[in-house]
């Protein structure tokens, strides 16, 4: 098999997995998804390899800066500690284990509250802001999902033009 071809088809599985990395944050998502471009780019040696590796670079990066934006900001407006988001995120990687399918969210919610019942010492108050860090943190993996999806599209007809045209 062409070295090209398998990188391809290697550069495409791990792009696939950069985008779920985004969803469950115990796979690297953004990261994985830029590595992956430069490696498809090294391969194919050509200018629609570096073109790709430019656009889905600014994309995925764009994504992850603003899915930490998003919810750093909401997190401080609210006065929601990052160690309550780390405990979430602690109990959700458990979760992920103890409950098949939807552990990792469930732990993530539970964890939070925890941290924030802990906290404030008011459930009613605890409930509020760990609604508004679920919020602020879904927000956030939507828009880094949108913008790796955009990067992994951009791939595809990166691919399609460099295979079409050699």
């Amino acid at each position: 098999m062409d070295l090209q071809v398998f990188m391809t088809v290697v550069c495409g599985a791990l792009i696939a997995v950069g985008v779920a990395g985004v969803v469950v944050p115990v796979l690297p998502g953004s990261i994985l998804i830029i590595v992956s471009l430069l490696a498809w780019a090294l391969t194919v040696t050509s200018t629609e390899g570096w073109v790709v590796f430019a656009i889905g670079t600014v994309l995925a990066g764009a994504g992850l800066a603003a899915g930490i934006v998003l919810t750093g900001r909401t997190l401080r407006q609210r006065k929601i500690p990052g160690r309550s988001v780390t405990i979430g995120v602690l109990l959700g990687i458990v979760g992920m284990f103890v409950i098949p399918v939807v552990g990792l969210f469930v732990g993530f919610a539970v964890g939070l509250f925890a941290s924030e019942y802990a906290r404030q010492r008011d459930s009613r108050a605890a409930l509020t802001s760990s609604l508004h860090a679920l919020k602020a943190t879904g927000l956030g993996i939507l828009a880094e999902l949108a913008l790796a999806c955009l990067a992994g599209t951009t791939w595809v007809i990166g691919v399609w033009v460099y295979f079409a045209t050699a």
